[in-house]
């Protein structure tokens, strides 16, 4: 329809990371024929495009949500990575993009760290709407995070909205300065619940076909990347193995630092009881399976597969770094992980045994259904107005 209204997301990628998941979860729930949504990602493979860049869906690998966002009648656009280095020629091809594609109501940058840069570009060019969208409370270490602080500043200055997961999240990207002006709206990142909801015979079912039946089963869900605080993982898990002979480790998700762990199971002789499952189309099958969720990130904005372990009816433990406003149920213990793995073991193993319940309604009463959020996202598309986010 000509008058739907594109709402264009600016990425990192499209692959299976928990912004993209969550903005997927909400793509699911619009109506096409008034809201539509395309995608604005980074690439590497742009950055060996010489002279004025050409924004177009061929040139780059094609990613874990490529296929769905064409079937749902979204568009994929490139642009190339930031490399600092790349300053100049990165705002010369954001003007190219914004130059050709001005046609969006909204943009909204999940990106952060150079939203400072496409969010004021895109403004001249014509959008009504301008969002820049913390979903993470913490940098990576050395140059990269630094470079990161230093394109973030005033951002809260240069959008029309500023939107974050948690207070923690606000406070890292925004500051806290327009934290206390009110210039920041907090929207916890929602998920489809429903998907997720504890089902007895759906767990028998999964844990039976992955011949996990007798098992006491750990899982973690996340990228293998520094933030994530893998190494750790592995040591809290070698700890239970010790307690525990029938205890199993299921890792969902890829990324750089997976080689480097499993190299350290084989080191810690625990290789035949960590099982290193990808990503999955289906996580909550794999949510179904495991009996507690482990989650000892260094940092995190909200992380929205708490949030889908919580609606899985888990008990889940978690680095006490992650934001109080994550926890939805009452099953989330916050742990250091200052402490010895060890610690940790000790309390997951005297929580092995509880009452395991649907916890699908009071995750919708906590604001964590994407459903409910989907109205108030409409509503601030068509209209600029966010009371109901």
């Amino acid at each position: 329809m000509s008058d739907t209204i594109r709402v264009l997301h600016v990425l990192g990628g499209v692959g299976l990371g928990g912004a993209e998941s969550r903005i997927m979860d909400l793509y699911r729930q619009m109506n096409r024929d008034e809201i539509q949504f395309d995608f604005l990602v980074h690439s590497e493979a742009m950055n060996h495009i010489h002279g004025r860049t050409e924004s177009d869906r061929c040139i780059r690998k094609p990613e874990f949500y490529d296929e769905e966002i064409t079937r749902l009648g979204g568009h994929i656009y490139a642009l190339p990575k930031f490399k600092v280095y790349n300053y100049f020629a990165y705002r010369r091809a954001v003007r190219d993009f914004f130059e050709k594609h001005h046609a969006f109501r909204v943009v909204q940058g999940h990106m952060t760290s150079t939203a400072g840069i496409y969010l004021p570009i895109a403004k001249k060019y014509g959008i009504s709407i301008t969002v820049a969208h913390s979903r993470n409370a913490g940098v990576v270490k050395g140059a990269k995070g630094i470079a990161t602080k230093f394109f973030r500043r005033n951002l809260a200055k240069k959008a029309d909205y500023c939107f974050a997961c948690s207070k923690f999240a606000g406070e890292d990207v925004f500051g806290k300065e327009a934290m206390r002006q009110g210039r920041v709206k907090i929207i916890h990142n929602a998920i489809d619940a429903g998907r997720f909801t504890y089902n007895p015979d759906r767990r028998a079912k999964v844990r039976e076909r992955l011949g996990l039946t007798d098992r006491f089963v750990l899982g973690h869900v996340g990228r293998f990347n520094y933030q994530k605080n893998h190494p750790y993982l592995i040591d809290i898990f070698a700890a239970v193995c010790s307690k525990r002979q029938d205890a199993v480790l299921l890792l969902l998700g890829e990324g750089p630092d997976m080689e480097r762990i499993r190299e350290k199971c084989r080191q810690l002789k625990i290789e035949d009881r960590v099982r290193f499952m990808g990503n999955q189309k289906q996580p909550e099958e794999f949510y179904q399976a495991m009996d507690i969720f482990l989650l000892p990130s260094f940092f995190e904005g909200l992380p929205g597969v708490l949030v889908e372990a919580q609606a899985a009816g888990l008990r889940c433990f978690v680095s006490d770094t992650v934001t109080r406003e994550a926890q939805a149920v009452d099953s989330v213990t916050y742990l250091s992980i200052a402490q010895p793995a060890s610690e940790w073991a000790e309390r997951i193993c005297e929580a092995a045994d509880y009452e395991r319940r649907d916890t699908y309604q009071k995750m919708r009463d906590a604001g964590f259904d994407v459903e409910t959020q989907a109205e108030g996202y409409r509503i601030f598309y068509r209209k600029g107005d966010n009371t109901l986010l």
